[in-house]
């Protein structure tokens, strides 16, 4: 019986590691695949993508992505954006929140009600950009601040079960040494809501980074464009070259000039490639920093008693 168990163990062990195995490599791979393609020589990517190392090595596009000014505009606009509302989009629904989950709020079920509506039936496009429009931020800075300085109410459900795990009896000592609610929040209750911030952090970040629509619907000036908007301009303004290396077989003249301009070592796959790879990096150096609490903050609520 000991040894059957053993058995069972060790086999259970070895299927669990060859399916970590093989999940960690389709979650990695198709992002080693946009790095080495990026790397690699356009017209040769002709030939067929490379899967393991480049064939032709070249950094022609990482260098083209590099060159346009308007790409560090693009990643600061990002950059500024991803912070500030992160912070206080965090700091207002965890505050919302607390008050939410004090018991003697008044009018909670209508605060219920309207969140729960918000979730359900979000504005649409039109009634949005007539409100934009009205609030004077629209094709503006503040498109990308104002408008989501509150989180979603998920976002509330979640700071609420987390708040719910800290004892009452913490909260109401403090109030009978003289704290206040805001002493209260600010020196027990954000303090020990580090994992559900940092998870829900996480969350908000990642998307508002990957955010293009706002750009495309509710701005016009070139200056206010993010990198996510900025790659999907890139790869249609490379389309054009991309037809001209197609088309350098069929006449001699086209080869020419493809090889006096250095298009051809380039392709509208390849800079699109190298674009999503530069904009992925810096989501990819946050996570390490938060994933111990993201851990944690995901794993909230999943464990009872």
């Amino acid at each position: 019986m000991v040894q059957n168990g053993v058995r069972s163990s060790r086999t259970f062990q070895i299927v669990n590691i060859s399916i970590m195995v093989i999940l960690v490599f389709l979650a990695v791979y198709p992002f080693f695949f946009s790095i080495i393609n990026s790397l690699n020589d356009g017209t040769d990517l002709r030939r067929g993508p490379v899967l393991l190392w480049p064939r032709v090595f070249r950094f022609d596009s990482w260098e083209k992505v590099f060159s346009d000014s308007s790409i560090i505009k693009a990643g600061m606009i990002t950059l500024s954006r991803t912070i500030i509302v992160t912070v206080i989009q965090i700091l207002n629904t965890a505050i919302f929140t607390y008050a939410f989950s004090r018991p003697y709020l008044k009018y909670k079920k209508f605060y219920v009600a309207v969140g729960f509506a918000s979730m359900y039936f979000p504005g649409a496009l039109i009634p949005t950009f007539l409100l934009y429009n009205w609030l004077g931020i629209y094709d503006t800075y503040w498109v990308y601040i104002t408008p989501i300085l509150v989180g979603n109410f998920f976002n509330v459900i979640i700071f609420n079960a987390n708040y719910k795990a800290i004892p009452e009896s913490l909260i109401e000592s403090a109030k009978m040494d003289g704290a206040n609610e805001f002493r209260i929040f600010f020196s027990i209750v954000l303090p020990l809501s580090k994992s559900v911030i940092a998870a829900i952090s996480v969350f908000v970040a990642v998307w508002i980074w990957n955010d293009y629509g706002t750009t495309l619907f509710f701005t016009q000036n070139t200056d206010l464009q993010t990198i996510q908007y900025y790659i999907l301009k890139l790869i249609m303004s490379n389309a054009g070259a991309d037809q001209l290396s197609s088309a350098a077989s069929q006449n001699a003249d086209i080869t020419k000039l493809i090889n006096q301009t250095g298009i051809g070592r380039t392709t509208a796959e390849t800079i699109q490639l190298a674009a999503m790879v530069i904009a992925s990096i810096p989501m990819i150096i946050m996570y390490p920093f938060t994933q111990k609490f993201f851990i944690k903050g995901v794993l909230l609520g999943s464990v009872k008693g």
